[in-house]
């Protein structure tokens, strides 16, 4: 075309000649300055052609604006086109970075030290006799200090399969020495700084080391930087999420000990509501100090320490409450820092780590925070498309359970916040394909095989299977309720629908009925009679001395709190008259507006049966399997409580027995506060409930 051959022109083997080069350059530059005449600002933000009375004047003022009578301003700039030229922003990054380097030089400051020069001379006796609380404080401060290295001995290859083995495999091991405790890595800490002070200026050399140790991170936009050491930055900069992402050990936040009996506190009071890791593996990679070459293995620890500590009793812990709540946020920061620079690839350990997070952040009472944490879980879920079961074909078998249980653990929350915070469903049911978890406990489930499960014994899965079937039947109707909220069913659509609730409701009922007997409910009294000891005032002071006792004695008997199928009986029966009772609700109003009408005293009975199913659930199971499944199950409750109540007060015709059962479930929900307030870390916080938190799903 004619318009490639004149691009072409300049490059000719045939020279122009020089006599028509001054002419002929005249000439193109005032085609050039009419073809490309800049239009106003005002006209390019109105997208119209600019009418100037001079074309050939480039800040004369157009029509328009004259005729509007507003300035006639030229000051955009036109963008250069193109990708950007990342190989000059390197170079240009490093020579500012040997100008800076030079001027500190020059005005006399001392010179870096080398990375184990500045660990040893870091050491004190004082830092070395540092306690609990203070090596808690200043992980932050010791990210910012220079890396430190591995023992060069090669570790045992891990059974847990994480996509982070294979980022750094190709890399000699670190051959510094390993400060001996979290003190002895410290930098001189100014008094009156906290945890999250900025870099220190007495180190210039706090950014230079990680990008020696680690120069691939799982980054792709960051690949430009593999095999280069990241220049010297000055001490205010803000260094790249990349820099985190490096090796660290337990002892660098707590001690070994204290950690590894958190991780036992969690797999004896947490992990039967929340079996979201193989414990078999999760175990040996932490016995073979995984964290100290792996950064995300590192960042699970941490989250699974993070999420523990506010879901147990503080009595369980030989800590102070506020040394408590201080391990647990600097756990869940050390978590977020790493995890935040290795989304990608995605694994299952992403999903896992941010679940723990959104966990941390409800019972803390961060609510915008929590709902964020669970976002990101399911997006990475679905990204990994754990929801389809096709995904799970050409993994080991230990992925695929991991991957199975973490699902349907997010599904259960997605339906619990829609139902009880009136969000929309992020997980819905119509999508899914996935398979629920096999029965089987960890110890029988390999990277090739499944193991026979011994017969007699109830897998502690089984608890997160049927508690997903429960939710499920609240995802349909919950669908349904929001479906005809926007389009009402009229004549035969409503009749179907209603055949369909009603369907629902006999599902729901006998959800729980074939359920192993370690999950049966053994009721203390019959459905139909309340005794009046529910309500006397000796039941409750009996209930509150066994809450206190629970959570403030070491010593106390901790038998019911570790059998994991009373923890999970409260939890799933609680769950099934919470559902029950949201579709009873959407029944009478398809029949009312059927009908016309509804008989109130019917109506009157069935929240009387609701009612009274929940007080003997609640009176069923012993004070401490129902305060170890913590606040998730005082919303659910609540929910049903204040709703049945709203009830009663509205109903003429309500027979006294339907009263004296909610004020007797109201009453109970007084010990359930109680549980509740227990939970709370800080002591400023009066423990007024939070109807705006996340009710978790395994819980």
């Amino acid at each position: 075309m004619p318009s490639a051959r004149t691009k072409k022109e300049p490059n000719s083997p045939t020279p122009p000649s020089d006599d028509a080069s001054p002419k002929d350059s005249s000439e193109n530059s005032k085609i050039k300055r009419k073809r490309q005449s800049q239009s106003c600002d005002a006209c390019r933000a109105r997208k119209v052609r600019c009418a100037r009375e001079n074309p050939d004047d480039p800040k004369g003022s157009c029509k328009h604006c004259i005729t509007l009578g507003i300035p006639c301003t030229y000051d955009y700039q036109p963008k250069k086109r193109g990708p950007p030229n990342l190989y000059l922003r390197r170079l240009q990054e490093a020579a500012a970075a040997a100008a800076a380097a030079q001027q500190e030089n020059q005005n006399g400051t001392e010179h870096p030290q080398s990375p184990g020069a500045t660990s040893q001379s870091a050491a004190s006796p004082t830092q070395s006799a540092l306690s609990t609380s203070s090596q808690v404080s200043s992980f932050l401060d010791s990210s910012l200090s220079p890396v430190q290295s591995m023992h060069p001995a090669a570790l045992p290859p891990s059974r847990y399969p994480i996509a982070a083995d294979g980022f750094h495999s190709q890399f000699p091991p670190l051959s510094m020495s390993v400060p001996t405790s979290f003190g002895n890595s410290r930098m001189p800490e100014t008094h009156g700084l906290s945890s999250r002070s900025p870099p220190r200026s007495e180190d210039p050399n706090q950014y230079g080391s990680p990008s020696d140790q680690f120069s691939t991170y799982p980054l792709h936009n960051w690949s430009y930087k593999q095999h280069q050491a990241l220049s010297i930055l000055p001490p205010s900069a803000i260094p790249p999420l990349s820099y985190y992402y490096r090796p660290h050990r337990l002892e660098d936040v707590a001690p070994r000990d204290t950690i590894l009996l958190i991780i036992a506190l969690f797999f004896d009071f947490v992990y039967p509501l929340t079996p979201c890791v193989h414990k078999p593996s999760f175990m040996a990679d932490v016995h073979s100090r995984r964290e100290e070459r792996d950064p995300l293995f590192f960042a699970l620890v941490m989250s699974t320490v993070a999420s523990t500590l506010v879901q147990v009793p503080r009595s369980y812990l030989p800590m102070e409450r506020h040394a408590v709540r201080k391990l647990a946020q600097t756990c869940h920061e050390a978590s977020r820092h790493i995890s935040v620079a290795s989304y990608d690839p995605p694994t299952s350990m992403h999903v896992v780590i941010r679940y723990f997070d959104c966990v941390y952040h409800f019972c803390e009472g961060h609510d915008a925070t929590q709902h964020a944490a669970f976002g990101e879980a399911a997006h990475i879920a679905v990204t990994l498309r754990m929801h389809e079961e096709s995904s799970y074909e050409g993994l080991d078998l230990i992925e695929c359970e991991v991957r199975r249980r973490t699902f349907w653990l997010l599904f259960g929350a997605d339906k619990s916040m829609s139902i009880l915070l009136g969000r929309p469903i992020c997980l819905r049911d119509e999508d899914t394909t996935c398979n629920f978890p096999r029965e089987l406990d960890d110890e029988y489930i390999t990277p090739s095989a499944y193991l026979p499960q011994p017969h007699g014994k109830t897998a502690i899965v089984s608890g997160l299977n049927y508690i997903s079937r429960i939710f499920a039947l609240l995802g349909e109707i919950l669908v349904r309720i929001r479906v005809d909220k926007r389009s009402p069913p009229q004549g035969q659509f409503l009749t179907a629908r209603l055949e369909e609730v009603q369907a629902l409701h006999s599902r729901i009922v006998s959800a729980l009925a074939h359920a192993p007997e370690p999950l049966r409910l053994k009721p203390a009294h019959s459905q139909s009679h309340i005794p009046p000891e529910y309500g006397g005032a000796g039941f409750r002071q009996a209930a509150f001395t066994e809450v206190k006792d629970f959570f403030d004695n070491p010593n106390a008997s901790r038998a019911n709190a570790l059998n994991p199928f009373l923890v999970m009986q409260a939890n799933l029966y609680v769950t099934q008259q919470l559902v029950r009772f949201v579709i009873e609700q959407y029944r009478d109003e398809l029949i009312t507006s059927l009908q016309g009408s509804i008989d109130e005293h019917r109506v009157a009975e069935d929240r009387e049966a609701v009612a009274s199913d929940l007080l003997n659930i609640l009176h069923s199971i012993p004070i401490q399997s129902i305060a170890t499944n913590g606040p998730s199950l005082v919303h659910k409750v609540r929910f049903v409580a204040s709703t049945l109540l709203d009830a009663v007060r509205k109903a003429e015709t309500a027979p006294a027995s339907a009263a004296r059962a909610h004020a007797y479930l109201w009453d109970f929900l007084s010990i359930l506060s109680e549980i509740e307030r227990n939970y709370l870390l800080d002591d400023d916080r009066d423990g007024t409930p939070n109807d705006s938190g996340m009710p978790l799903m395994g819980n």
